[in-house]
């Protein structure tokens, strides 16, 4: 089969479209026809192999895995353990090497993929539409009637997120660039920020909750909009340094926050399969829907992750596998 791999670690040049083995279900696994897949931050993190505190699970010397989280594909062999989806399915959800023709997937990280959503949208869900929906619901407790402000509501996560706090109740402010205005306006944010002209840190009324995707300002930024009992819940931040990468800034949020009343979390998504079923329902009901800024073909790839590190991609990059 056609996949992308790569020998060593590096910028997106680094990758290759080569012919390799075929990978085999194991029991608890679905081998999956890759119809799509989506690139994601921690793709770039994997390609290029930061931060260094993060190597021994990514691999010392040379990448320990192939690239691609996200996927949407058809079912062609089940595990002998799997009964819950059979030869022929249309399935989406997240796995390992989702770029290339074929993935073997754990079947309780796949479920059945909207009829009303082609291969491409569907890609674009998992890693995206889990982080939005567990630092929402679970970290950030979003409730009716909350004061919900997401920096970073044009990306990825940002366009899922704001949905889904319109879908909880929630008075949502999404900060974004000029160019993303009518975006996020169009999925529903009561209000947009348009961080080139304005401040959303000097704002006079406070948050109950921030779900700050961009990771771009200071602890002593973000207290400023933030009520006395609300919650910042971290889902990106800064490349940073080669050592530390995004947790730099992590770590410094969280050290600076200490004495505060606010709760601050940082965390990453699981892949759990009802978390996956409660995105599957939304997007059936058109409650949720993926945007996806571009597609490219599996031969570039690379492209696509290059276009990705520049961090300015509107919604969701797919890559999409004939």
């Amino acid at each position: 089969m056609k996949a992308i791999v790569q020998d060593r670690f590096g910028l997106p040049d680094v990758l290759e479209l080569r012919e390799i083995d075929r990978p085999e279900a194991g029991d608890d696994q679905v081998l999956v026809r890759v119809k799509a897949a989506s690139v994601n931050p921690a793709d770039w993190y994997a390609m290029v192999g930061a931060p260094y505190l993060a190597r021994p699970q990514m691999g010392l010397r040379r990448p320990r895995r192939r690239l691609g989280i996200d996927l949407a594909g058809v079912v062609e062999a089940v595990g002998g353990r799997v009964t819950r989806l059979r030869v022929g399915d249309e399935v989406f959800g997240a796995g390992s090497g989702a770029l290339a023709e074929h993935a073997a997937v754990a079947a309780d990280a796949l479920v059945p993929k909207p009829a009303n959503l082609s291969f491409e949208q569907a890609a674009a869900v998992p890693v995206a539409g889990l982080t939005a929906l567990q630092g929402l619901r679970d970290k950030g407790r979003a409730q009716p009637g909350q004061r919900v402000l997401i920096n970073g509501a044009s990306g990825g996560v940002g366009t899922f997120a704001v949905q889904l706090a319109k879908s909880f109740g929630a008075e949502v402010t999404g900060v974004c660039s000029t160019r993303n205005l009518d975006l996020v306006a169009s999925l529903g944010a009561d209000h947009v920020i348009d961080y080139t002209h304005e401040d959303f840190t000097r704002g006079d009324q406070p948050y109950d909750l921030l779900l700050d995707v961009a990771g771009s300002r200071s602890w002593a930024d973000c207290r400023r909009v933030l009520g006395p009992r609300a919650t910042l819940v971290m889902v990106g931040a800064p490349k940073g340094n080669r050592l530390l990468g995004p947790l730099g800034h992590i770590v410094q949020v969280r050290l600076a926050s200490l004495p505060a009343s606010q709760k601050v979390v940082f965390f990453i998504s699981h892949a759990r399969h009802e978390d996956l079923m409660v995105l599957q329902e939304m997007l059936e009901a058109g409650t949720v829907t993926p945007v996806v800024e571009r597609t490219y073909p599996l031969t570039e790839a690379a492209d696509a992750l290059r276009h990705l590190g520049e961090g300015h991609a509107q919604g969701k990059l797919v890559v999409t596998v004939p």
